[in-house]
């Protein structure tokens, strides 16, 4: 069995989805490459995304599921997340899934002697996260007007931080109105994206 695991995480509350079906054309080629898969499907699951302490104290949970993402999320070669955009961001639970497995000493810590005003280190070992969102916002709108909230909340605010530099975002849409033929190009584009992004080392 292969040592590399890739974590695959979904936040749509559609079983039926675009994220579900972008996220298992990565399984697919990512599993056909020999890579162990991590898939968590949030809604599925009931991923239950309420922090119940601040930042100093959550650095363990009695919630088993909780334990078991930040597990894999800090032996993961490769990340992957497939979300909507809802208002310039995640769905809620999976800003909760950031919230409770992004968690102190699990994907960043603070060398000796900073405090936490300063600059934390990552602690991630992931050599590549990929996002991949839907949207309905065209994306010229989405930069002009409103900036991109989410490629600075990804690439810098959580991968970043947390030690992984190389990520690889796409947003696709606008997905209300699209044709059959449209979501499945979307969907066929995945791999193509995950493979040119790793290259050899895939």
């Amino acid at each position: 069995m292969s040592d590399r695991l890739a974590l695959i995480v979904v936040a749509n509350p559609s079983p039926v989805s675009l994220s579900h079906a972008m996220a298992q054309a990565a399984r697919h080629l990512l599993d056909g490459q020999g890579y162990r898969i991590a898939w968590h499907d949030l809604y599925a699951e009931r991923f239950d995304p309420v922090q119940p302490t601040g930042e100093q104290a959550n650095v363990s949970s009695d919630d088993a599921l909780v334990e078991q993402h930040c597990g894999e999320l800090a032996r993961a070669d490769l990340v992957l997340v497939f979300h909507p955009n809802w208002w310039g961001q995640p769905p809620a639970i999976m800003k909760g899934w950031i919230d409770r497995v992004f968690r102190l000493e699990t994907a960043y810590g603070y060398p000796p002697g900073v405090t936490p005003d300063g600059v934390p280190r990552g602690l991630l070992v992931a050599r590549h996260a990929f996002v991949f969102n839907t949207s309905n916002t065209p994306m010229e709108r989405e930069r002009l007007l409103f900036g991109d909230p989410l490629e600075a909340l990804w690439k810098r605010c959580v991968f970043g931080l947390c030690g992984v530099d190389a990520v690889t975002r796409r947003m696709v849409g606008p997905v209300s109105g699209s044709t059959t033929e449209q979501r499945a190009q979307w969907v066929s584009d995945v791999p193509k994206v995950i493979a040119d992004a790793l290259g050899a080392a895939i």
